[in-house]
């Protein structure tokens, strides 16, 4: 699952809940298993602060929490939205000067993306928009089960029209999802029509 990891990336998801705190924490865990010294950051929180407390955790706490989590919004919604709803500006150079300092400490820096792809942080500011500013080769993990084929097309064509390298695509299929038509066929189509590698398979369920 790590062999395509030379590098630090930015996960993103097509979705909001599609696993992708999960894959970002057994990637951390597998790299520091194999000696590479990485750390993971989610530069927003929106609600609880349960995904970066497992980063933290995943990363054996070499890195302070505010530091993986620089900005916490204690709604549960769009980060522009919480941020509306609180009466706060998020802090993008905040989320920037943080990931400067663990990309220039450590080996390899695993961000974990907010919601989906296009979720916007300020008006006209989104997701994508900070993955570009990280400059970082971007994975997206899709929701195996009905629907991934429409949802994974849109998300790689976008993260091509800004300009980054979109290094694979991880499916994830909930416990409580059995198989079905869809979920065996996505791969093989998904592969086919968006030339994008199928970098793994993980089964997941959020609960």
């Amino acid at each position: 699952m790590t062999a395509f990891l030379d590098a630090s990336c930015f996960i993103t998801g097509t979705d909001t809940g599609v696993g992708k705190t999960y894959v970002v924490s057994r990637l951390i865990r597998a790299l520091r298993k194999d000696g590479i010294d990485a750390v993971g950051m989610k530069p927003i929180c929106c609600g609880d602060r349960d995904d970066a407390e497992l980063i933290y955790r995943a990363s054996e706490g070499v890195v302070p929490l505010n530091d993986i989590n620089p900005v916490w919004l204690r709604t549960p919604a769009a980060p522009y939205t919480a941020a509306m709803i609180e009466g706060r500006t998020i802090d993008l150079a905040l989320i920037r000067e943080s990931f400067e300092r663990l990309q220039s400490s450590h080996q390899r820096v695993i961000v974990e993306g907010v919601g989906g792809w296009r979720v916007p942080i300020a008006r006209d500011y989104f997701v994508s928009d900070l993955a570009r500013d990280f400059a970082l080769p971007v994975v997206v993990v899709v929701s195996n089960r009905l629907g991934a084929i429409n949802h994974t097309l849109l998300t790689v064509e976008s993260i091509r029209a800004a300009g980054l390298e979109c290094a694979g695509i991880i499916l994830n299929r909930s416990d409580a999802e059995s198989a079905d038509v869809a979920n065996t066929t996505n791969r093989g189509i998904i592969e086919d029509v968006a030339k994008v590698s199928i970098l793994a398979e993980v089964q997941f369920a959020p609960s």
